[in-house]
């Protein structure tokens, strides 16, 4: 009778031990595997479809610092503020000033960026600089569901010229190859100005005479001058300054 409880007393603590060594190595393995979740790469942890698309257009961002943020307002085509208070410098490009001493198409430049920036979420990536010497952000900027970056857009669209300022170079000759296409296509700041296009429309005839006279003299003649009608007009000029830039001087009468 002893006997046999002592191999029941046995059996049980064998039964035990094996509970526990069963216990022990479940734990060891869940551990193993939540630390194996913990170490998953940046990638897999970013399941932001946007910013997967950004990567997939812009490789080299993909290692890049960034953060989201909602646009308070523009300050001119370039600059922003964001709604925590922060100044934004768009990296690679300027735009005409707007303020001050305004610039061609500086007003057009900074009306383009408040339709498209204000109030609208934003993604901003880091170069190799964080801030420029005002303490304003450099950043190269996404606006939500639009995977074009808005630097690209402003040179694109003519409202921007290159301005590559080391260290933050990472796009800068791509940057100036969508320059020269915006001039190539006369867009935005590199196009005619009004008013240019208004001098030409209006000088579609020219009314100023230059003649050479007999002692190889050249002369120019304006509408109601007294040889003005008689005169044969050698070449046409559609501004006095014009025909003194051609080496004509006025006639007396």
């Amino acid at each position: 009778m002893r006997r046999h409880l002592l191999q029941l007393r046995d059996a049980a603590a064998g039964s035990n031990a094996r509970q526990g060594w069963l216990w022990i190595a479940a734990s060891v393995f869940i551990f193993m595997f939540m630390a194996g979740c913990s170490q998953l790469p940046e990638e897999s942890k970013d399941t932001d479809p946007f910013v997967t698309e950004i990567f997939r257009q812009y490789p080299d961002l993909k290692n890049k610092k960034y953060e989201i943020a909602s646009v308070k307002r523009t300050v001119d085509g370039d600059t922003f503020e964001t709604t925590s208070g922060e100044k934004v410098r768009l990296i690679g490009m300027d735009t005409p000033e707007s303020y001050g001493t305004v610039e061609y198409f500086g007003k057009e430049a900074s009306e383009f960026s408040r339709e498209r920036l204000t109030g609208r979420q934003v993604y901003m990536f880091q170069d190799t600089g964080d801030t420029d010497r005002y303490g304003r952000l450099l950043r190269y900027v996404f606006v939500e569901n639009d995977v074009t970056m808005y630097n690209e857009t402003l040179l694109m669209e003519g409202y921007a010229n290159v301005m590559t300022v080391p260290p933050n170079v990472m796009y800068s000759d791509k940057f100036v190859e969508l320059e020269r296409a915006a001039r190539e296509q006369n867009k935005g700041l590199w196009g005619t100005p009004a008013e240019d296009i208004a001098a030409t429309a209006a000088c579609a005839e020219p009314q100023i005479k230059g003649n050479i006279n007999s002692k190889g003299e050249k002369i120019y003649h304006i509408p109601g001058g007294a040889y003005y009608d008689q005169t044969i007009a050698e070449e046409m000029f559609c501004t006095e300054d014009e025909a003194v830039a051609a080496g004509f001087r006025k006639s007396q009468r």
